[in-house]
């Protein structure tokens, strides 16, 4: 009968999350999925029809777009170079929703259409206010139950 260490777990590690996109780590990625697809339908319809009212604006939506979908891949891949990049990409996210957010308020004439970030994401229910900072937590929980103590001590990645 196989033991758990065949198993490659242990009693200790049987609820640390090891894989970006399990556990809970699967409602983020739909979440970051679903908002992949509107903010690239989106911004391509910007783009296409009322580029010239809004330039900025509509090139960010498709910044926004792109980031989505290197989040979602990232995050549904789970291996440790996915990871890295899922947080980053939610980092880069976080910061661009923001300042984007602050500017639309602060130049609303560069804004005139509402955009994936403008009014920090008031046009999808500030999801894309939350959603970095549950996805940048989620990250890292799985990073540091992917490290573990080597037998000098020392912390080194699983």
């Amino acid at each position: 009968m196989p033991d758990a260490s065949d198993l490659g777990t242990d009693d200790a590690d049987a609820t640390a999350p090891t894989h970006s996109g399990r556990g809970p780590g699967r409602i983020l990625v739909v979440v970051y999925g679903v908002l992949a697809l509107a903010a690239t339908g989106r911004s391509i319809l910007q783009i296409l029809e009322y580029f010239s009212r809004a330039p900025l604006a509509y090139l960010l939506s498709a910044l926004a777009a792109v980031i989505y979908i290197v989040a979602t891949v990232g995050m549904a891949r789970g291996d440790r170079a996915s990871t890295r990049v899922a947080l980053l990409a939610c980092t880069v996210e976080l910061v661009g929703v923001l300042v984007v957010g602050a500017l639309s308020y602060a130049v609303p004439s560069a804004f005139p259409d509402k955009t994936v970030w403008s009014h920090f994401g008031s046009g999808y229910g500030y999801v894309p206010l939350v959603l970095p900072v549950l996805g940048i937590w989620w990250l890292t929980k799985v990073r540091h139950a992917g490290l573990r103590a080597g037998p000098d001590g020392t912390r080194t990645d699983a």
